[in-house]
């Protein structure tokens, strides 16, 4: 990189091709199921894999034995990942893992493995503090200013509880790979080579990864993935699963082994959100200003435990805060990154407490958003807030249709409105691209991205395309392989500032060099040179121009390969972070069934500037569809008394179907002073708000809060019956 030019980069315009709504690239690939992901592929001379986890929520493994197992028929290869003595801390721990002939050997097999176990005392629940003992760690309190002089001085005061439960990720492919371990010549490994097809948001990073577990080079890994169905933040690293299957390919002589895990196990231990649970109470004005703020707030992510949130979200200069939380250690699966990593949760917890306030002073909870759109931390914030909650107002029909708490009129079924807020970063990560253009006047651009189904594919090649100035078709793109320009994973919106970022730069970079062997046939400088249209012209003088393959002629016989990269700093106009959004539900309760139906949900997003309109929209409907399905349905489900996961399925963990959705109006805040920010990572933001803006629907709806989500008939009917069952 040290011999890259160093222009001056213009900032992301819309003029042909940027800001346009083309339709995904990979969607004739996927629609017809041409796409082929990780785990449809079959190398040659590949073998199955199969687990054996455990079956207790804590145990320490006693004996394992595995002989008998290794003389089955068909089996290639058993490997030991938890030999005697090991300790198991959740259900589903990965045991051993055998590889075989066929999968019906494998899991036969692995069913056949003698194993004893010591159980051990276990706690799976978190929602009754009281009960979590020892496992609850608190930290230390948090104090800004003087909340009890606020509180005393407060002309109201509301208080409330409420929860939101651990969810899975539940991803449709299941996390895991075909793995293939070649073993070399030297007893070091250093020779070793390692063919992976994984499920991963990170394939630049995967070989780092595995490098450091199997003390193989990472220049000796090679990383392929095409297509990943869903992970939603719990993606990124090898797991135990990738190791298992390295070992179980090297004891089989270097055959490839396919290991992906089985539904229950899938849902178990692969990733989770986690939960969290506050007791919250405000103090304010009777114009809605919040002036004292204090919780109590509790939560756990597994056995490894993770702090719940800090409160209050978003709106986080309230100038008297008290704020306490505790840790609690599960024996269940570990949580991951989930779409916007605790901000759900936080939103759940901040924007129900909110409209809480405003229910108990009587005020429209519109209002009193506006009203504290003073304390969002973010420079312009509070003005993109109150601006957003008045669009959000508009397209929901608020005005028309929000009514006070409880006030919805007689009849068993009752309509409800909740709005809230949400926030994320979004600035770019680190990443490397590479723009070769040939004398054929072929242009490819390589860089080692994945696509999650975000539409990857199509934002870096609309981004070289008006670079070039090229139409979409002319331009070759390839991802998804570890050799190519190191990119970044996946996660934290950060992928489309990155990737946009490398392939601008990678791209004047190119084009330079290109101005620079067609300037003397046009008799100009090159830079005062321009591509428009598939032509490069004299600036100010359009006839004076060669089409693009004939100024790639002039490149004789060596192609134009020039780099770009993005250091992962705020480039204004190009990259920066920061987005806002605001989400407003509307529903119908049935009050003898319980039974929660949406009716509409709007969301209003920004996220600079805005590459393909469509894509945007479709991250937007694609997060809504998300946590309406959380909001509604979706809970582990754990017993205390056995240790034992209780849905780990897809007939009892549920999940929204296209009915129960609704209709779904996304509006994205195109606005000029959002374009000349650059682009801002649109994946995590719209997936915050639902959560709450469902529950503080509800309570509208009902005059009484339904404390924690999902909103089953079953919640919905205790809370309404004052039942505590």
């Amino acid at each position: 990189m040290a011999n890259t030019p160093d222009y001056s980069y213009p900032p992301m315009d819309k003029r042909k091709v940027i800001g346009q709504r083309y339709k995904r690239l990979d969607g004739p690939m996927k629609s017809s199921g041409r796409a082929k992901y990780s785990s449809d592929l079959k190398p040659p001379d590949m073998l199955f894999g199969a687990y054996l986890h455990s079956p207790y929520a804590h145990a320490k493994v006693t004996s394992i034995d595995t002989s008998d197992v290794e003389k089955m028929p068909g089996v290639k290869a058993v490997y030991v990942a938890a030999p005697a003595g090991t300790e198991v801390n959740w259900q589903g721990y990965e045991i051993a893992g055998v590889a075989a002939t066929t999968e019906e050997i494998a899991r036969e097999a692995a069913r056949m493995i003698k194993i004893e176990y010591e159980v051990m005392p276990h706690l799976v629940k978190d929602d009754d503090l009281a009960l979590a003992g020892t496992r609850a760690k608190q930290g230390g309190e948090r104090v800004v200013g003087d909340p009890d002089k606020a509180f005393q001085d407060a002309d109201a005061v509301s208080e409330g509880q409420y929860g939101i439960p651990v969810v899975y990720h539940c991803c449709l492919e299941p996390h895991g790979q075909i793995i293939q371990w070649k073993p070399g010549t030297d007893p070091d490994n250093k020779s070793d080579q390692i063919h992976v097809w994984p499920s991963t948001q990170n394939v630049p990073d995967y070989a780092g990864s595995l490098s450091q577990n199997l003390k193989v080079p990472a220049t000796n890994i090679k990383v392929r993935m095409d297509y990943i169905g869903g992970g939603f933040g719990s993606k990124f690293t090898p797991d135990a699963w990738a190791i298992v299957g390295a070992n179980l390919s090297k004891k089989a002589g270097g055959r490839p082994v396919k290991l992906y895990l089985d539904r229950a196990p899938e849902l178990m231990i692969a990733g989770n959100r986690p939960s969290a649970y506050a007791k919250i109470k405000l103090g304010g004005k009777k114009d809605g200003t919040i002036t004292a703020w204090q919780t109590e707030s509790w939560g756990s992510g597994g056995f490894q435990p993770v702090n719940p949130p800090a409160q209050p979200y978003t709106y986080a200069n309230v100038p008297n805060i008290r704020e306490v939380r505790t840790t609690v250690s599960l024996n269940g699966g570990s949580q991951r990154a989930w779409r916007a990593p605790g901000n759900q949760q936080a939103s759940y917890l901040t924007c129900c407490a909110i409209e809480d306030f405003a229910a108990k002073i009587g005020m429209d909870p519109i209002e009193v958003f506006k009203a504290n759109a003073q304390y969002a931390a973010r420079t312009g914030a509070p003005d993109t807030y109150r601006y957003q909650l008045d669009k959000a107002a508009e397209l929901a029909e608020w005005k028309k249709l929000w009514h006070p708490r409880g006030q919805s009129g007689s009849g068993t079924i009752k309509r409800g409105m909740g709005v809230a807020i949400g926030s994320w970063n979004g600035n770019g990560h680190r990443s490397q691209c590479r723009t070769v253009i040939n004398p054929d006047g072929s242009v490819s651009v390589e860089i080692g991205s994945q696509d999650l189904g975000t539409g990857t594919r199509t934002i870096i090649t609309q981004v070289a395309a008006e670079s070039l100035g090229l139409q979409m078709g002319q331009v070759k793109l390839v991802i998804g392989n570890n050799d190519l320009p190191p990119d970044g994973g996946s996660g934290g919106s950060t992928t489309v500032g990155g990737v946009s970022t490398s392939t601008r730069k990678a791209a004047i970079n190119a084009l330079m060099k290109l101005y620079e062997a067609c300037a003397p046939a046009l008799g100009a400088q090159p830079e005062d040179l321009e591509a428009v249209d598939g032509h490069i012209r004299v600036k100010g003088s359009p006839n004076k121009s060669l089409t693009w393959q004939a100024a790639c002629r002039k490149l004789g016989a060596t192609s134009i390969s020039e780099m770009g990269a993005h250091t992962g700093q705020a480039i204004p106009g190009l990259v920066t972070g920061g987005a806002a959004g605001v989400q407003i539900a509307d529903l119908s309760v049935d009050t003898e069934t319980g039974i929660v139906k949406m009716n509409r949900y709007v969301a209003v997003h920004d996220c600079g500037m805005v590459i393909n309109p469509r894509l945007a929209e479709s991250q937007v409907y694609g997060a809504v569809i998300m946590g309406i399905s959380t909001a509604l349905y979706e809970e582990r489900i754990m017993d205390q008394q056995t240790g034992k996961t209780l849905n780990p399925d897809m007939e009892f963990y549920k999940l929204a179907g296209i009915g129960d959705i609704g209709n779904i109006i996304v509006h994205m805040d195109i606005r000029e002073e959002n374009d000349k920010r650059g682009v801002i990572g649109l994946g995590e933001p719209p997936a915050v708000p639902i959560c709450a803006a469902v529950g503080n629907a509800v309570a509208n709806a009902l005059g009484v809060r339904v404390p924690r989500i999902p909103m089953t008939p079953a919640h919905v009917l205790d809370t309404l019956e004052g039942r505590t069952a």
